[in-house]
């Protein structure tokens, strides 16, 4: 980037600052209020980040050039463990984590002040603010910043809370919860808020089945207690070291990691003793419900780390059962090792279970024969393994060898029987995560049993109907995700809300020992931005922000003199910060990335329709993916992305904000590409040097494409507006910076040279750019020797530049005839010496016109053109030439769409036109061009090329 660049970026900016155009006041035009989900303050951020950020600001400016009143705040999400976690590794001077913050712009002398959490926060705010989006010349109003830590915004959550309750909306329950083993309760979702690694994983529910063996149990967790009637045998890793576990009276055997998970969910679990696997081999073990002795077998696939490391044997529907028992029959010097009889373990038999539509009485075994598997760990097992589970559960029928289950469906009996052996002391329910989950702060994430754990009841019927309701008239984008959120909110269940720990967060206000959790605190915010400005700027005072104030702006209840007196606001005030609530809300647009699909908007939605009234519920939900990878060897953060300071000053902002608006619709992911945004620099070069060619035009004299190129700007308005309805950036970039720049070095490249065309032209363009590329715009706009500035500046409107439909088709045909001349060219390899144009004869447009009214008529059809051709003398005289045009014509009109009959039906003096174009064409051939009316009787034809010209196709010949 140049230093120039770095200049005009510095300078506009502080001019936006300095004339105060981020601030956002109420008055008398109708207002535009948006958002984007704010960021989880954990670190620095880097370009991918960027990309959904920019995309507000650029619909911000659009809306306030186009006589919106925009109010664009912005805050940071300071709740959980980020900040704790950071302070901690600093305090502990963790080499990595110096590293990465020296590598990203900390200031060394900083470091002592950043290990403590709110001396974090306080630091990444900054950076936030200034080095991202004050950097990137967001036009936000500061003057609402806020962060979740704050204390007044601990008021406003708090007060949202207490209107959750007044809904009946906080129920209180045991729960197994997430939590970290060392801060507490997590979040575990994809916005990984308080997760460095796993935010995809679930909660899953494993059934603990005990096999009496001698003074021991042997405990095996599995999915599909319904399976227990076909259990053969019990496997047991070798070469696992077993803990032993005293749980009320009984000695259990399991892994080491599952009882460090399961003491967390068990109260009075007992470490006592370790055993061997190997010591378990060969002996005998009753399984439960079916109360048989089954042998307990090796099987190097029983992990320690998943379930119990202790699995039960059912061969007919497993297929890793199958396999192993399979394999162990066939292995006589394994059974020799560990001492098993070979008749014995060759004389079990999977025992048939389930009837399953599409399947045979042995699943498994049928899968495995069908697959062609022969050897334990073929990753086709555990493919074959989720068939038949889904199919069985879905489709299958417990057959008569399940006792009084028989004949009831899979999905029906699998609860029934876990209930069975629950009751009758065979099993117990155990928690574990589907995949490794560890905490921002380093330590891993179990499943914890919770007494006492509060929710927010997102599964109320009345709740979730009123949300599915009015999110069918939102302004949803994508268009899948307005189809899709009606199933998500029929999803959408109770959510913990509150967590116990080590946390950054608003103390829940029924229970201080609870913080609310990062989720359940950043849902209704948008409406604090209202309020945040008068707080920040000492109006209003910590006391004075209680229930009676929040519900007297927010919700209209109460006595005005009433709420006065208990919180020490004015009337006046109270009333002013009301008006404002009900002038800038509902919010319009809340923008976040893709991974708030599932959990942030879904709650964002329900909690408006919980605790405000209908009229401020919000309007619009925008959803963009992301930008991913790598920049390459000069990366230098922590996770591999280049930092924004660093882009911002090799790119320049411009560039970055061009790339992140055109290099692929909002709706999917891209990767973070060097080279394409060089180009992107590399185009606003090239704009910057068509608008200097542009200026230098001092002409006087109007030709035809004068007309055009205005026509075509009132075009190139009138398509960004109606894209922007849909907030199309990328079409709006596309318009600007590429279709723009194409005509206005058409414009120049036919030699067009009117001054009055050029200023109307030029401060048109120059606008367009404006919402995307600000910087480049004012300074643009500046050179126009315009005062004020361009990012208030009016869009530009089809209305206000002339439209000539009938030029821009006289241009596009002349650009037509080029291409077919550079193609006869291309194909024919000839240097031409003279080049003969040859325009339709009036006739056959005299056809033409006849069968665009029967278009018109929607009477189109080859018998009608005909009739209409031989209903006129002169055409009739010309006989069969005329029928075999009719034809032609009538085929070639019901092949076109209704644009190009508009584009048809435009009546170019074609041989005007043309004439007068042959000195351009002439001059960009490099070779004489002369042009005819095919029926014109002294045109040189020597090739009869003059028969072949159609309306709106001339015919050429070259020589």
């Amino acid at each position: 980037m140049s230093s120039w660049t770095a200049e005009i970026e510095a300078k506009w900016q502080a001019r936006w600052l300095d004339a105060r155009l981020f601030e956002a006041n109420r008055d008398s035009r109708p207002k535009f209020m948006i958002i984007f989900a704010y960021p989880g303050l954990t670190g620095y951020l880097h370009v991918g980040h960027m990309r959904g950020y920019t995309y507000v600001d650029a619909i911000a400016r659009y809306k306030r050039m186009t006589g919106f009143n925009v109010l664009f705040p912005v805050g940071t999400h300071a709740t959980g463990n980020g900040a704790i976690s950071l302070a901690k590794r600093i305090r502990e001077k963790d080499k990595k984590t110096i590293e990465y913050l020296l590598a990203n712009g900390c200031p060394e002398d900083m470091l002592p002040e950043l290990v403590e959490p709110q001396q974090v926060v306080s630091f990444f705010n900054q950076v936030y603010v200034n080095q991202y989006w004050k950097r990137f010349g967001f036009l936000a109003d500061w003057r609402r910043f806020t962060s979740t830590t704050n204390p007044d915004y601990g008021k406003f959550i708090q007060w949202q809370f207490r209107k959750l309750n007044d809904a009946g909306l906080l129920i209180q329950k045991p729960y197994y919860a997430p939590a970290c083993v060392e801060c507490g309760p997590v979040a575990v979702d994809a916005s990984e808020t308080d997760l460095s690694k796993g935010g995809t994983a679930e909660t899953t529910e494993y059934t603990l089945l005990k096999f009496r063996c001698g003074d021991l149990f042997l405990v095996a967790a599995t999915l599909r207690p319904e399976t227990v009637y076909g259990q053969t045998n019990f496997w047991v890793n070798p070469e696992v070291e077993y803990v032993k576990v005293r749980r009320d009276g009984e000695i259990w055997v399991i892994s080491r990691p599952s009882y460090d998970k399961m003491r967390y969910q068990k109260d009075d679990i007992e470490l006592v003793g370790t055993i061997p696997g190997a010591e378990l081999i060969g002996k005998m073990a009753v399984a439960p419900v079916i109360h048989r002795e089954v042998p307990v077998l090796p099987a190097t696939f029983a992990k320690p780390e998943v379930g119990t490391g202790l699995v039960t044997s059912v061969p007919s529907d497993a297929p890793d059962d199958w396999m192993s028992l399979k394999l162990l029959q066939e292995d006589s010097e394994a059974m020799a090792r560990y001492g098993l009889d070979p008749e014995m373990v060759r004389a079990i038999k999977p025992i048939a279970i389930i009837e399953t539509k599409g399947y045979g009485p042995l699943p498994a075994v049928e899968m495995i024969d069908k697959l062609g598997i022969t050897k334990a760990g073929d990753p086709r097992l555990d493919e074959a393994k989720k068939a038949i589970y889904k199919d069985g559960f879905h489709t299958g029928r417990m057959n008569a060898a399940c006792g009084e289950f028989a004949g009831m469906k899979v999905e029906e009996a699998k609860e029934l029987i876990k209930q069975m052996m629950i009751k009758n002391g065979e099993a117990e329910l155990f928690y574990d995560l589907s995949e490794e989950v560890v905490c921002r702060c380093g330590r891993p994430v179990v499943i914890k049993k919770v007494d006492d754990q509060w929710f927010i009841d997102y599964a109320n019927a009345p709740l979730t109907d009123s949300s599915k309701r009015h999110a069918k008239s939102m302004h949803i984008l994508p268009q899948d995700y307005y189809v899709n959120i009606q199933g998500v909110l029929d999803w959408f269940r109770e959510r913990a809300c509150v967590r116990q720990g080590n946390w950054l967060g608003t103390r829940f206000p029924f229970d201080p020992k609870w913080i609310i959790e990062a989720i359940s605190d950043s849902t209704l915010y948008p409406i604090y931005y209202i309020v945040a400005p008068y707080f920040n700027s000492g109006e209003l005072k910590i006391d004075s922000l209680n229930e009676a104030f929040f519900d007297y702006v927010f919700l209209g209840r109460g006595d005005a003199a009433e709420v006065s007196a208990s919180t020490g606001v004015s009337v006046e005030l109270l009333d002013k910060i009301r008006a404002d609530v009900f002038y800038w809300y509902p919010l319009d647009i809340n923008l976040g990335g893709k991974e708030h699909m599932t959990v942030h908007f879904p709650a964002f939605l329900m909690n408006h329709v919980a605790v405000l009234p209908e009229e401020l519920w919000p309007r619009g939900i925008f959803v963009n993916w992301y930008v991913t990878g790598k920049l390459g060897k000069i990366s230098k953060s922590k996770g591999g992305a280049e930092p924004i300071p660093d882009a911002a000053e090799r790119f320049g902002v411009d560039a970055m904000r061009l790339y992140y608006a055109h290099i692929a619709a909002p709706f999917a992911d891209v990767a973070w590409d060097e080279d394409a945004i060089v180009n992107y620099s590399s185009r606003i070069e090239r704009v910057l040097r068509t608008l200097d060619e542009m200026k230098a035009l001092n002409g006087s004299d109007v030709q035809k494409v004068d007309s055009w190129l205005l026509s075509r700007l009132a075009n190139r308005a009138q398509v960004i507006r109606s894209s922007m309805e849909e907030f199309d950036l990328r079409r709006m970039a596309n318009e600007a910076y590429f279709e723009t720049l194409a005509d206005m070095r058409w414009y120049l490249r036919r030699g067009g040279n009117n001054a009055g065309t050029v200023a109307k032209a030029v401060r048109a363009w120059v606008r367009m750019m404006s919402p995307i590329t600000p910087h480049i715009a004012e300074e643009m706009w500046a050179g126009l020797g315009e005062t004020g500035f361009v990012s208030i500046a009016p869009y530009p409107e089809a209305e206000e530049l002339p439209s000539d439909p009938l030029a821009e088709a006289a241009e596009s045909y002349l650009g037509e005839v080029m291409t077919d001349i550079n193609e006869i060219l291309k194909v024919t390899g000839i240097a031409p010496k003279r080049i003969l144009i040859y325009t339709t004869p009036q006739w056959k447009q005299d056809v033409l016109a006849l069968g665009l009214e029967l278009v018109r008529e929607k009477q189109l059809s080859i018998p009608a053109l005909t009739k209409a051709v031989m209903a006129r003398d002169d055409l009739k005289r010309r006989g069969k030439e005329s029928a075999d045009f009719a034809r032609k014509t009538a085929e070639d009109l019901m092949k076109r769409s209704e644009t190009e009959m508009r584009q048809l039906g435009m009546e170019i003096d074609e041989l005007a036109y043309l004439t007068d174009a042959s000195p351009f064409l002439a001059k960009e051939l490099g070779c004489e061009v002369a042009v005819y009316r095919a029926d014109d009787p002294q045109a040189p034809d020597p090739q009869k090329k003059a028969r072949a010209a159609q309306p709106h196709r001339p015919a050429i010949y070259v020589e």
